[in-house]
């Protein structure tokens, strides 16, 4: 992370050009996901679907490499003008899939839309402008400095400003976002990127061709076309790629790691993950969450290590804070605390020693086992005298009923999507703001304006020792005053045939670079 965040604060950043030379573009790859990209939109939702469809498609200004440092993508340079500023260099000649040349007016319109966007624009928010210098040139402005600009970048996926510019025949404007909804641009695509949508059926096939005017031409990938099949079943998934219908498969579950690994046809790659499982308990729908020491009973009823062990199959981290190790904000004399006893003393300190009765809602199809998990605390909760109604449900239906909070316990998992600890508490601990988008996934209703004004204040510390003091303090008091329940960092894995060469695109925020993809 030192590394990473030197990067933050030096004067000119260029990372050395790949050293492969361009592939001709002749084989196809059949993949199979758990589920597609609900759009085409890539700023209609934030979400893991969406950022794999983003890189195949279109080009961050940046992109992270494997070890969390910067690599130019459509930004060839930049550099440190002040405190607040930072100018990017594009690179020329960059062609959109319209045909439409990239210049700097598309990063224009990308950053205003991105302000605009309801999943992005809390990311966004230290920005206070963007100066056009000339058609190549530009630079990011912050109303105070910044130590994550570039990470920031990363998510800055130039759009075809043309192509997404006025009105359809219908008079709806192209560049409209709808969330959830019937727009020009969540069924269309202009990118810069090494893949083009040919064909879409929303839950059943999309097919994506290689960009033969792709700027990247060091790029080593070999693929031609993509066939994205989207097989929800765990088994069935995995059953596709061993019967060999299918050449490359994610997530492969706990469950089936063995299955594969004894394939003499298949290739398994896994890596620890940063994505946090975590229960919230919603203050404002249950009186007694409002009480720490019942918070605290929850936090000690819970077995992190027995979930990770039985439930995961050890291929999860138990984890007892946001931070996964790596994070300045991780805390490493945090420790998971099951303990019944202490957690039914809590109860009975804060006099609800008789318990309650609480609903828990958490989706069945998002995250690993993720309605095991939900039935395991609700048994372990009952140990407390907490008497638990729980619901789970498909994904598409439980995010609705997440933005609605309209469970007292509701599970959720989180990727830092800024990979930085700072991430995780703006979004699922911050006092609830809906101008700003702060605390837009903070489902408890947990509001601690000093641990807030802290994290504020590290958000504007560029000293790396300061900042990482800053930010392990902001974890111990989440900790102490239980602020929500800690589950387990989800592990990755990914399957391919033995000709499929997965290791080298693969990273540990799980959207696999599928552009630079080699098949044997």
């Amino acid at each position: 992370m030192k590394k990473l965040l030197a990067a933050f604060i030096g004067s000119l950043a260029l990372a050395s050009a790949p050293v492969a030379l361009s592939a001709e573009a002749t084989k196809e790859l059949k993949m199979a996901y758990d589920a597609d990209p609900v759009t085409l939109d890539i700023h209609e939702q934030l979400s893991g679907g969406i950022l794999q469809l983003s890189h195949m498609s279109f080009d961050p200004l940046v992109r992270w490499t494997k070890d969390l440092d910067f690599e130019p993508r459509l930004a060839e340079s930049w550099e440190r003008v002040d405190e607040n500023t930072m100018r990017f260099k594009l690179r020329e000649g960059v062609k959109f899939h319209s045909g439409n040349e990239l210049t700097t007016k598309d990063v224009k319109f990308t950053y205003d839309r991105l302000k605009e966007s309801q999943d992005f624009k809390a990311i966004f928010k230290p920005f206070s402008g963007i100066n056009i210098i000339d058609d190549y040139t530009f630079e990011l402005v912050t109303s105070e400095p910044f130590p994550l600009l570039l990470n920031t970048a990363t998510y800055i996926f130039p759009l075809d400003s043309e192509f997404y510019s006025g009105e359809t025949e219908d008079g709806k404007m192209k560049g409209a976002i709808l969330k959830h909804g019937n727009s020009f641009a969540s069924g269309n695509l202009s990118g810069t990127g090494p893949y083009k949508v040919t064909s879409r059926q929303q839950g059943v096939r999309m097919e994506f061709e290689r960009f033969a005017n792709y700027w990247d031409e060091e790029s080593p990938g070999n693929v031609k076309k993509i066939v994205l099949t989207p097989i929800k079943e765990n088994n069935t998934r995995v059953s596709a790629l061993l019967s060999g219908g299918v050449d490359f498969i994610a997530p492969v579950p706990p469950t089936d790691l063995d299955r594969i690994k004894r394939d003499k046809n298949s290739e398994l790659v896994t890596m620890s993950g940063t994505r946090i499982i975590l229960f919230h308990m919603n203050q404002d729908r249950v009186e007694a969450f409002k009480n720490p020491k019942v918070r605290q009973a929850v936090a000690y009823a819970i077995n992190q290590e027995g979930i990770a062990a039985k439930i995961m199959k050890g291929f999860a981290t138990p984890a007892a804070q946001l931070s996964p190790a790596g994070y300045q904000g991780y805390n490493e004399s945090l420790k998971p605390r099951y303990d019944v006893k202490k957690a039914q003393q809590l109860m009975k300190e804060a006099g609800y020693e008789d318990g309650f009765t609480i609903t828990m809602m958490a989706p069945n199809n998002r995250y690993v086992n993720d309605d095991k998990i939900a039935q395991a605390a609700a048994a372990m909760l009952a140990r407390i005298n907490i008497k638990v109604d729980l619901k789970t449900l498909p994904k598409a239906q439980y995010w609705p009923e997440f933005d609605n909070r309209s469970g007292d316990m509701m599970l959720i998992g989180w990727h830092a999507d800024t990979e930085d600890s700072a991430n995780f508490y703006e979004f699922l601990t911050f006092c609830t703001e809906a101008g700003s988008g702060a605390g837009q996934y903070n489902a408890g209703n947990y509001c601690n304006p000093e641990i807030d004004a802290l994290v504020a204040k590290a958000n504007v510390e560029t000293d790396i020792a300061k900042r990482t003091a800053m930010l392990q303090e902001v974890e111990q008091r989440l900790y102490d005053d239980a602020a929500f329940i800690p589950l387990h960092w989800q592990d990755l894995a990914w399957a391919s045939k033995k000709n499929v060469k997965i290791e080298p695109i693969l990273n540990v925020m799980n959207f696999p670079y599928l552009g630079d993809l080699v098949v044997e």
